[in-house]
């Protein structure tokens, strides 16, 4: 047997050395989460909600360990609907999954979509929000009282945007508050963009009378001043903001958005199974609990067969809402 030579020694030496930190606890390795190429379609143009839940998810399985180099990418059109379809063409690929919420819910109904979120795999919901009303700094609205009474006498010059379809969201919430405050939902002038980032645009340069959308979405251009946050749809107020909810400003409505993540049909036992415990790992690591913190998230985590079976009661009470507005 030859004797190794110094270069020979070093190399094994580094391997020793460098080898381990590749299984370290809670890495992707050790726990079971790699997932190799793994992409995430976020279906609406990039700032929205989906975009930023995707982004922020991204960033926190990194972060964590539990995956490398996951990529996410923008696909939007029609509320959502084409990135939908893209995902249910994609059957029996277990390594893309699509950003999603309400909206897309939405979008089905009011597109006539061929393909529907039962064909899709449900790998888990990960967060609620409230919607939020709100205003440009220059906007003449100071409060969500003097807002309602213009938009009460006429609702039509009074356009709302929303950044998502009808049926979303974004667009459930104001026709929700019209018909609580005695406007006729069809009367409302509303304003669909595709994801939070082009409607900000038109909040800013005061195209829309006030914009509807997820708090999270908003977050910075509120504390920054650029925006004046009117109400939240919510239950309770936000912790740091100055803002009443509806149910304070005499609108008997509460609400709220939720999001999560779907993948292709046709996957394997095994495939599912691996989608699921990355996203349950990453619901319980620290990354993603300050992530969700600063965002505003509600923790609303659920897997499976669960999140299948409400995705199922959120398509029929979206139906049911869509026939009672007459919309």
């Amino acid at each position: 047997m030859r004797p190794r030579t110094p270069l020979a020694l070093l190399s094994a030496a580094l391997l020793v050395l460098l080898g381990p930190p590749l299984l370290t606890s809670g890495s992707g390795a050790e726990t079971g989460t790699q997932i190799p190429g793994l992409k995430i379609m976020v279906p609406n143009t990039p700032g929205g909600g989906y975009d930023i839940t995707a982004r922020t998810a991204a960033k926190s399985v990194e972060d964590a360990g539990l995956n490398h180099n996951v990529e996410v990418y923008n696909l939007p059109g029609a509320g959502g609907t084409v990135g939908l379809s893209r995902l249910v063409n994609e059957r029996g690929n277990g390594r893309t999954v699509m950003s999603m919420g309400l909206g897309v819910v939405g979008a089905v109904h009011t597109n006539h979509a061929p393909s529907t979120l039962a064909d899709t795999t449900p790998i888990a919901r990960l967060t609620e929000e409230p919607d939020i009303v709100v205003v440009a700094k220059d906007s003449p609205y100071k409060t969500f009282g003097q807002l309602l009474a213009d938009w009460k006498k006429n609702p039509a010059k009074t356009p709302v945007g929303g950044g998502s379809s009808p049926g979303g969201p974004d667009h459930l919430a104001p026709m929700l508050m019209a018909r609580a405050a005695g406007i006729t939902p069809r009367t409302v002038n509303y304003v669909p963009f595709d994801g939070g980032g082009e409607l900000l645009a038109s909040v800013l340069g005061g195209k829309v009378a006030f914009g509807v959308s997820g708090l999270g979405e908003y977050l910075d251009q509120i504390k920054s001043g650029q925006l004046r946050l009117l109400a939240v749809t919510g239950p309770e107020r936000v912790d740091g903001f100055d803002a009443p909810t509806l149910k304070e400003s005499g609108v008997d409505v509460e609400f709220t958005n939720w999001r999560g993540v779907v993948a292709p049909p046709g996957l394997s036992d095994t495939e599912r199974a691996k989608l699921i415990k990355l996203f349950t790992t990453l619901h319980d690591s620290r990354q993603w609990k300050e992530a969700a913190q600063r965002n505003g998230w509600i923790d609303a985590f659920a897997t499976g067969d669960t999140f299948g079976r409400f995705l199922a009661a959120q398509d029929k009470r979206v139906d049911t809402v869509l026939k009672e507005l007459g919309l």
